[in-house]
């Protein structure tokens, strides 16, 4: 055991102050936990304090018997890295990113008289998603069963909290199953849905009518939460991208099309001439790949080409360069 506590030691020693992925390996050789950080050395060494964070963390360490590391440019590139690995090697620590197929579609019924809506596990038609926690969504849509039916006014929607859901009849549900596909198929009309509840809820609250103004207030974060699962990668799926990221190396730029990294390069001397070659090289592989079957696995994946990448798997790569692209400031983020 002193010897293994010697190889670590000696690994943390030499661990980089450098963005990357690491990885946990047990006495047999296997990956145990696989992490990421944009400094290596601090968040490794923060495993063996004498006091762990976590409880999974004390159980995880006593059975280390050595680190791996890998050094990426920068932390976009880390944590999708660590999302490919997770997936393929599903290490025993690891929680998240490792089980998507339990991730869930929202479907709009044909006709269902007990719900408008379902949560599926496979892609059908009507369908939105995926979305990550079944019994997220599954609140989510009973909770909207007391606003139905809505109806649509001219450019507005209407709607009224009912203590109890109402029974709708046949044309009744018919309406108002166009109007959720016309909120879910169109952007910017959930956005107006929330605004009608939050009008429903002041209204609600002037008149001292509380209970019913809570009712309503605790619609928005569900509204909110479909709206960031259906609309929330609608100008990354559709428009291409390219992101200015600094290193310690120089500036990495990154070609993204239809949410999927196609391209990306190094440059140590940069200047306006490099953005417009590199565009240019990005722009002549869109046009390349509309014209081949390549693969979609092929643009994501860098290590592991073995990965079966699934419908469902892409989410999380592609949440990851959602959630880069919204903590960027604007001078990193160009939209072609």
């Amino acid at each position: 055991m002193s010897e293994i506590k010697d190889t670590i030691k000696a690994r943390l020693s030499s661990l980089p102050e450098l963005p990357g992925i690491y990885k946990m390996l047990d006495k047999n050789g296997n990956i145990i936990y696989i992490g990421k950080s944009k400094c290596l050395k601090k968040r490794v060494k923060s495993y063996f304090t004498k006091t762990p964070a976590w409880e999974k963390v004390k159980k995880m360490v006593n059975l280390i018997a050595e680190i791996n590391y890998e050094v990426t440019d920068t932390h976009l590139e880390a944590r999708l890295l660590e999302c490919e690995l997770i997936k393929y090697y599903k290490p025993f620590f690891n929680a998240q990113m490792k089980n998507d197929q339990q991730y869930v579609y929202l479907k709009v019924n044909a006709y269902n008289m007990h719900n408008p809506l379902a949560v599926i596990h496979e892609r059908e038609g009507t369908c939105y998603g995926p979305f990550r926690s079944r019994s997220v969504l599954t609140d989510i849509v009973t909770s909207l069963k007391n606003i139905y039916p809505i109806t649509k006014n001219e450019s507005s929607y209407q709607l009224t909290y009912n203590l109890l859901p109402l029974t709708m009849n046949r044309q009744e549900y018919i309406d108002n199953r166009q109007v959720l596909l016309e909120l879910f198929d169109t952007p910017g009309e959930l956005s107006k849905l929330i605004e009608v509840i939050q009008l429903k809820m002041m209204e609600a609250s002037s008149e001292f009518r509380f209970e019913t103004a809570s009712m309503y207030r605790d619609l928005l974060p569900c509204i909110r939460h479909l709206q960031k699962g259906i609309e929330g990668f609608t100008a990354l799926m559709t428009r291409n991208i390219v992101l200015k990221l600094p290193t310690p190396k120089g500036i990495k730029l990154f070609y993204i099309k239809n949410g999927t990294m196609i391209h990306k390069k190094l440059y140590k001397a940069f200047n306006k001439n490099s953005l417009a070659n590199f565009i240019n090289k990005g722009n002549l592989l869109v046009d390349k790949l509309k014209t081949e079957d390549t693969p979609q696995k092929e643009w994501f994946l860098s290590v592991t080409s073995a990965l079966p990448l699934t419908d469902k798997m892409t989410i999380d790569f592609r949440d990851i360069l959602f959630s880069e692209i919204l903590s960027l400031p604007e001078e990193m983020v160009i939209y072609l």
